[in-house]
């Protein structure tokens, strides 16, 4: 195996446990980077380092990738603040550490990089979050004595995703689910997909210095998604189609309250370009793609189950 340790930049996602776990099975040694390590308890039981630290910081960033192979940046944000041409969050997340990275992996003498951007990523898009991603990717192509695969991926679905759950979870609450962007193009990727892709691109130099497009093997509109998933869990709700100034007023809305919006306004510039490729991956990363149909449809249900045994423990306390 060339490239037998491998470090891992934002492993305790959602993405990063599917990559975690393929690393670990196919016999690689694992190094996770995470700000707290409570934040990574799922990966604990894992044969892997989890390591507390701040990979923002370029010369705890070094110590970290030394004596490391490769690395596996997966790190993104949806919500980065605001500015121009993308706020500081996403500067910090998209921009910055893929300078640091490289700057990084320059000191350690590691030359190997998988970087995960974003379908439609584009210095030049309509949104904060594209242009940042774009840029980030620039960073990374700059770096020629470097040895980079970047993966473009769609919407990334799963079980445990923040995508159909969150359309499932909302027709579980409501009657009626008023909708921003209904046409938007999109094409998700499985989970387990995108990680057999990063994972069979490590040792394979077909991929060097490649950018490969991610997307599943159909294009649906939002309307589409959020009518499955509410046919998944038995409780499909009437779609309220929102003209653009009324999702633009929702989601200013979402902005001012506190926590996390569930959708703002750069969410929706982003949802204006299709995320869709007609490029397939080649054969040699080995992916047999997923169709949304075959999978969903048992976590989704799952996690309804779940829902109401929650609610029933509930009652049960009362």
């Amino acid at each position: 195996m060339e490239h037998n340790t491998v470090a891992v930049l934002g492993g305790s996602g959602f993405v990063g446990a599917s990559v975690i776990n393929r690393l670990v099975a196919r016999g690689h040694k694992v190094k996770v980077a995470t700000r707290r390590r409570s934040h990574a308890q799922h990966l604990l039981m894992l044969p892997v380092d989890v390591v507390e630290t701040n990979i923002h910081d370029t010369d705890r960033l070094v110590q970290f990738v030394s004596g490391c192979d490769a690395v596996i940046n997966l790190v993104g944000v949806l919500h980065g603040g605001t500015g121009d041409p993308y706020g500081p969050g996403f500067s910090v997340a998209h921009v910055e550490l893929p300078q640091k990275l490289v700057l990084a992996c320059r000191a350690a003498k590691l030359r190997r990089i998988v970087h995960v951007s974003a379908l439609p990523a584009d210095p030049e898009g309509p949104s904060m979050y594209l242009r940042s991603k774009g840029d980030g990717e620039r960073v990374l192509r700059e770096a020629r004595d470097l040895q980079m695969t970047i993966f473009r991926p769609s919407v990334v679905f799963g079980p445990g995703d923040r995508f159909l759950n969150t359309f499932a979870d909302l027709q579980r609450l409501f009657p009626v689910i008023p909708l921003a962007c209904p046409d938007a193009k999109i094409q998700p990727i499985f989970i387990g997909d995108l990680a057999d892709a990063i994972v069979n691109s490590i040792d394979l130099d077909l991929t060097l210095n490649n950018t490969y497009d991610v997307a599943g093997p159909r294009v649906y509109t939002l309307e589409e998604l959020v009518h499955y998933a509410g046919l998944a869990i038995g409780r499909p709700r009437k779609i309220i189609r929102m003209p653009t100034s009324l999702a633009h007023l929702q989601a200013l809305t979402f902005e001012m309250m506190p926590g996390e919006p569930p959708i703002t306004r750069d969410n929706l510039a982003s949802l204006t370009v299709p995320s869709t490729s007609d490029v397939r991956l080649p054969p040699e990363l080995g992916v047999q793609l997923t169709s949304l149909e075959a999978v969903a449809t048992d976590y989704l249900r799952g996690s309804a189950l779940q829902a109401r045994l929650d609610g029933y423990r509930a009652s049960a306390h009362r």
